[in-house]
């Protein structure tokens, strides 16, 4: 079992927004962030498939790490320990896949149930990848209109969260907010090439029975400090 570094990036983005805001001194966030960052670079160079994705989302033909590295120890090392299927073997293929998805969509889409890239050719396709399903099926508008949904969500959770008269609610409305919200925004960038590829769903649009149970566990803990903050 691989450990899960996406998830743990949302759920330090969650703390990390309610330490600011709860008064924390600069000088300590800013120790806390340099100490988050090194953490990330360690465990993305320790495993060689998250080094791959990384390297390959910023030279995607890997042309410049052949200048720096002719004897191509890095592409081997790289390529170790990575399990034999083509999604994982080459990692753009997943994002490759993708925007053609989201290309082929175009405005308006091909109509629910209508799309092609998921039959065989978009990896994930109904979990990590479902967002790129939305772009080819409903088009940009579907797309945007999903996004906009997040951002009310997002709008609605921070209104809560600074409308509550104690602290300890102010600050559960604002970390559930933030979990749902980034692991929304990670699963998008991801899917339109704004960030390295990350298996991490979509909350309440990918399939997956605990994804959906602790968003909606976040969500209900929402929905009652909204109603007592009023």
């Amino acid at each position: 079992m691989v450990a899960d570094l996406g998830t743990a990036v949302v759920l330090g983005a969650a703390a990390a927004a309610v330490f600011f805001v709860a008064g924390l001194e600069w000088r300590y966030c800013g120790l806390a962030a340099a100490i988050a960052f090194a953490g990330v670079l360690v465990f993305v160079c320790i495993e060689p498939y998250r080094l791959g994705r990384v390297v390959r989302f910023v030279d995607p033909n890997l042309t410049h790490i052949e200048k720096i590295d002719p004897g191509g120890r890095l592409k081997s090392y790289l390529e170790s320990h990575m399990a034999q299927s083509l999604a994982t073997h080459d990692t753009n293929y997943q994002l490759e896949q993708s925007k053609i998805a989201v290309g082929a969509g175009g405005p308006a889409g091909l109509g629910l149930m209508n799309g092609r890239q998921k039959l065989l050719y978009l990896p994930e396709a109904h979990t990590d990848f479902i967002y790129a399903v939305v772009g080819e099926e409903l088009g940009l508008f579907g797309s945007v209109g999903l996004l906009i949904g997040f951002a009310v969500l997002f709008w609605r959770g921070l209104r809560a969260a600074f409308r509550m008269g104690d602290d300890f609610g102010r600050y559960l409305a604002l970390g559930a907010t933030v979990v749902v919200v980034v692991q929304a925004l990670m699963n998008m960038s991801v899917v339109l090439g704004m960030m390295p590829t990350k298996g991490i769903p979509l909350p309440m649009i990918s399939y997956g029975g605990s994804s959906l149970l602790s968003t909606l566990a976040l969500l209900g803990i929402l929905m009652n400090v909204a109603e007592h903050a009023g």
